[in-house]
């Protein structure tokens, strides 16, 4: 285990209400939210933006590591999945306040070589109170082997209570790229993500389908004390995917039948 970077940042974000509409409405939602709304589940995604100068960019479109993540020596991130607890509602048209703290990172040696797994604690406080607590778990790796075998993804589980398609266009990625200020190619650079990352087209942001997981949970289950979730195999723009809830446990499947991400509510 690597000493994890201690190095603790703060920035403070107004929850803006038009924000929030247009993520409604990147959704397929109706922009209902006003001033003094709470936030849906993982909205704060939307804020707490870190705006980085082009030269202090890597590759892939995200800021370079060092700082608050740690430089493994790994250049393909992704985010592999995360826990949330929340605490107290967040209100839009207030300021609120994210601290973030990397809790851990590790170097790994797996089936595909080299890995690196850091996981960061992002606490946000609205009016001198935690209102939520997040760890976001990343995983870093080496360039793929066009040589390698393919990983064979496992089944998504049967005997779901309720299911619900969605799709995915790459304008849609776009858009949530845009709107949560993630550079990162995989989701809108389609030349990228084939012929650097290996990909077999636009990659859906993992926290896109966590954000379709929650809101089908609070939706089903009413307001969320804790969720969890994990991505399990990549989604690809063209394709479309099945939310699927069983009491609190969820995921999405894809079209082939694929596990794509588990998640509990």
């Amino acid at each position: 285990m690597q000493n994890a970077d201690q190095t603790t940042t703060r920035q403070s974000d107004v929850m803006d209400p038009a924000r929030a509409q247009a993520m409604q409405v990147a959704m397929g939602l109706a922009p209902t939210l006003a001033p003094g709304d709470a936030l849906p589940p993982f909205f704060h995604q939307l804020y707490f933006w870190t705006p980085v100068a082009t030269d202090g960019l890597g590759r892939d479109g995200h800021p370079r590591v060092g700082g608050l993540i740690p430089d493994m020596g790994l250049p393909r991130r992704m985010w592999a999945g995360g826990r949330l607890a929340f605490h107290a509602a967040l209100r839009l048209g207030a300021e609120a306040e994210r601290v973030s703290v990397c809790e851990a990172a590790q170097a790994k040696t797996g089936r595909t070589g080299p890995l690196a797994f850091v996981t960061l604690r992002h606490e946000v406080w609205q009016g001198g109170a935690l209102c939520l607590t997040e760890w976001q778990d990343l995983v870093y790796r080496e360039d793929p082997d066009a040589n390698a075998p393919r990983p064979v993804p496992p089944d998504a589980a049967t005997g779901a209570e309720a299911e619900r398609e969605v799709r995915f266009d790459a304008t849609l990625l776009f858009r949530y790229s845009a709107l949560t200020f993630n550079g990162h190619r995989i989701h809108y650079d389609q030349p990228y993500a084939r012929d650097v990352e290996g990909y077999g087209g636009l990659v859906v942001h993992g926290p896109l389908l966590a954000q379709h997981l929650m809101l089908m949970a609070q939706a089903d289950l009413g307001p969320l004390r804790t969720f969890a979730f994990r991505a399990v195999s990549p989604l690809m723009h063209h394709e479309a995917a099945t939310l699927c809830r069983a009491g609190r446990k969820l995921w999405v499947r894809g079209p082939d039948g694929r596990l794509c991400m588990q998640a509990e509510a």
